[in-house]
């Protein structure tokens, strides 16, 4: 049975494969001038795809055509090219023109996730005794698209994040429009947030310490529902990659499934196509 449907894996791989640089049969700098036959992208592909949504190690998801180490290799290389961030802007692109961003409203908010086995971008967590965990800042539009993110670890604060997800999102989707509001829970209650928002041209509703969490809820449950989606993903719920670029592969990976998964949906009620899926729910 296939990791993802073929409506999300299909216009996936197209995009994915579209960015990749042309490579021949066989590697032309091997030194006794003949190398075996290179894996295939497609096939690597399918296998990192897997691991992403399962978070097996990939010495479990290896098969006999396509081995650990070069699922390693390959995913190095195309975390290092940031294949998945431009894939992640397409897909952003492709949601723009067919549904349409709603970036009058944006949601910012921090979720930290398990990293056992430390890296980069892993720290010190204050929710699980202090062991090793990651912390991914989002910026989501009114129905929760993700537009930027940012990886860190576990013990930094939301706050200071605010300014990087602000400008990572608007590196994907470019200028924001006039009059944007951004929702905030109480960790963005400072002086320091609200003076960004001014510097950058937003507003922003911004809970208040001390008030209870049903009664400053507001419009930023948004971006919680997206971080339950995003954590789905057994690779990002439990991420054991040390290398930071790897992390932001995974994860802009993970953003470009759930904004193809928004689109699917909503474009079922304004569009029909021959592979049109039947079901709301796309498992």
């Amino acid at each position: 049975m296939p990791a993802l449907p073929s409506c999300l894996l299909a216009p996936l791989w197209g995009q994915f494969a579209a960015l990749l640089p042309a490579r021949g049969e066989f590697a032309t700098n091997h030194p006794l001038g003949c190398h075996r036959r290179r894996v295939p992208d497609r096939t690597v592909f399918e296998h990192v795809v897997l691991a992403l949504i399962h978070g097996s190690g990939y010495e479990r998801i290896s098969t006999p055509g396509c081995s650990d180490r070069t699922i390693r290799r390959r995913l190095k290389e195309w975390a290092e090219q940031g294949i998945s961030k431009a894939v992640h802007a397409l897909a952003l692109q492709a949601y723009d023109r067919m549904i349409g961003l709603e970036l009058s409203d944006i949601s910012v908010d921090g979720c930290i996730t398990k990293s056992p086995c430390g890296g980069e971008h892993a720290g010190r967590s204050p929710v699980d005794r202090g062991k090793q965990g990651l912390k991914r800042s989002i910026a989501t539009d009114t129905h929760g698209v993700p537009l930027g993110l940012v990886a860190t670890g576990a013990n930094r604060h939301d706050s200071p994040l605010l300014q990087p997800t602000l400008q990572a999102a608007m590196g994907q989707v470019g200028l924001m429009p006039d009059g944007v509001n951004v929702n905030l829970d109480r960790g963005y209650d400072n002086n320091k947030s609200r003076i960004l928002l001014q510097e950058l041209g937003f507003t922003g509703e911004i809970a208040c310490k001390g008030v209870p969490a049903p009664i400053q809820a507001g419009k930023r449950w948004t971006v919680e529902r997206t971080h339950s989606w995003m954590n789905g993903y057994g690779k990002l719920r439990r991420c054991t990659e040390k290398n930071g670029a790897v992390v932001e592969f995974y994860l802009h990976l993970a953003a470009a499934l759930v904004t193809l998964r928004i689109l699917i949906r909503r474009a079922t009620t304004h569009y029909r196509w021959d592979s049109r899926p039947t079901t709301r729910r796309l498992k």
